[in-house]
């Protein structure tokens, strides 16, 4: 009998090996969790190229928004764990929905494989120089508090990173401040230098033009270095503001189903890691201001569990949670 079960799983692993040796043997899908035309779309369709080519078979770009990504998210934790159906996503559905929504129709660690983190950006913290009228952070927060309760930030959207940054920059620095959010972060940069809010938190490759012709004036970046689009403008941590809320950056990651084999996962990370030096997928994260990853499987959990916590007490704090 043990040798019958050990003839058995022997047979199962070589068969399972052989399987993932001829994978993709068909069309692979990329679902995308958001519409189509933004950033995470673009950066989702140059991969599915980029893959292609390299793995030989056709990739299919399945935008399925709704419902803060979580329609999209479902799709793929629901999807058969072939490796033929796999998510490609922000950090919203995974990090932020489950600590802002009561009811969330998936488990991202039960039932989603991590793969790999694609890409990452950072958020910069901008004021209209026209209405606001310092040069520093410290600066800022002094003539902030002689103007309390009279002053407005934008954020791209209810829960969004720069609404979470923006809620607890107001708080930990004790300022009366209201919360003016927009349905996407080029109507927020509009009305920022239009003047209808005085300053707001956005992503480097948004905010980058108008800080270069001087519409907008950087004071700081989250993340704990400087981008390179922005080398002058130093981080939170260097002005003296050290605290973890300050260091989550805003990544683009592919996940698979739970239980896909662990030759797939493997082959798809490589993959991955591979498509994100290519010209092309740098290309198009520069369009973007963001910078390439291509992590392991286990480096993107490790950071997953270190950045989660520190999303909940943001999102907490910020009042954004929906029951």
């Amino acid at each position: 009998m043990q040798w019958k079960a050990l003839l058995s799983a022997a047979a199962l692993v070589c068969s399972g090996a052989a399987w993932a040796d001829n994978y993709p043997s068909r069309p692979i899908t990329f679902v995308v969790p958001s519409a189509p035309g933004g950033a995470m779309d673009a950066i989702a369709r140059t991969l599915a190229e980029v893959m292609s080519k390299r793995m030989g078979q056709p990739i299919i770009v399945d935008n399925k928004p709704g419902a803060s990504g979580m329609l999209g998210t479902q799709y793929v934790a629901r999807a058969a764990p072939d490796g033929y159906t796999v998510l490609v996503t922000t950090s919203a559905p995974l990090l932020n929905a489950p600590f802002m929504f009561a009811k969330v129709p998936y488990d991202v660690k039960r039932d989603l494989s991590f793969v790999s983190q694609i890409c990452t950006g950072q958020l910069v913290l901008a004021v209209n120089p026209k209405k606001v009228p310092v040069k520093t952070i410290h600066e800022f927060v002094a003539w902030a508090r002689q103007h309390d309760g009279a002053l407005a930030y934008g954020s791209y959207g209810v829960g969004s990173a720069s609404h979470l940054m923006g809620a607890y920059f107001s708080t930990s620095n004790k300022l009366d401040m209201t919360h003016a959010p927009y349905k996407g972060e080029s109507l927020m940069v509009q009305d920022m230098i239009g003047g209808q809010v005085d300053w707001g938190i956005g992503t480097v490759g948004v905010m980058a033009p108008h800080l270069r012709n001087g519409r907008l004036l950087a004071l700081a970046v989250m993340g704990d270095r400087r981008p390179a689009e922005l080398p002058n403008v130093p981080t939170m941590a260097e002005l003296g503001f050290p605290q973890p809320e300050y260091k989550p950056v805003g990544w683009a990651a592919m996940l698979a189903p739970a239980n896909v084999p662990p030759a797939v996962l493997n082959r798809l990370e490589e993959e991955v890691r591979a498509a994100v030096q290519t010209t092309a997928m740098k290309a198009r994260f520069q369009v973007y201001g963001m910078h390439a990853l291509g992590t392991s499987s286990a480096e993107f959990r490790r950071d997953f569990d270190a950045t989660a916590p520190v999303t909940e007490r943001l999102i907490r704090l910020s009042g954004a949670r929906s029951d």
